[in-house]
């Protein structure tokens, strides 16, 4: 009989625990408040030009390339990009004051963005540059848009001096880092 109030009295403890710990109500629009914004990074260009051909060239603009980039218009980045960012990083070790120009292009070859950088040689630290793009930004629809990029950099220092460094050259590195909706 002792064991029956027992159980009885643990199974009514049970019982207002778990009456107590839930809502009379449930709140379905709970579901409106989450968002799913998944953050992506990811290197986009990475270019490097030893002085020893910059030396070379006989003219001051000494490299133009465009690359292809298509990752940015694919519809799956295109239709959930909310903002992002792009970084540059530029280092430069040769003895040459240099001026390089990265162009964003859509798939017509005309000119969404413009970013036009100068390094100067050593002691100079390394150039950072941040970009934002959607939010407080530059248009969204500049990276939704992006088919390519074109590189440009220019000699302004000559061509007869040689860096003490070892391995003089300038490298240009950028990278993406965008917010996108899932919901």
């Amino acid at each position: 009989m002792r064991s029956n109030k027992h159980v009885i009295a643990l199974c009514w403890v049970v019982f207002c625990t778990l009456v107590s710990c839930t809502q009379q109500t449930l709140n379905f629009d709970q579901f409106d408040d989450l968002k799913a914004e998944p953050v992506l990074e990811a290197s986009i260009i990475y270019i490097e030009v030893p002085e020893r051909i910059i030396n070379l060239a006989t003219e001051t603009n000494f490299f133009t390339e465009d690359f292809n980039f298509d990752a940015f218009s694919a519809d799956l980045f295109a239709e959930r990009v909310i903002e992002g960012t792009v970084t540059y990083v530029i280092e430069n070790t040769t003895t040459k004051t240099l001026n390089i120009t990265v162009e964003f292009l859509d798939e017509s070859g005309a000119v969404l963005d413009t970013e036009n950088f100068s390094t100067n040689p050593p002691p100079s630290p390394a150039l950072e540059i941040e970009r934002a793009y959607g939010g407080t930004g530059r248009s969204i629809d500049i990276i939704k848009n992006l088919s390519s990029i074109r590189v440009s950099a220019e000699n302004l220092g000559g061509t007869a001096t040689t860096s003490v460094f070892p391995d003089p050259k300038v490298t240009l590195k950028s990278k993406g880092k965008f917010k996108l909706s899932v919901l």
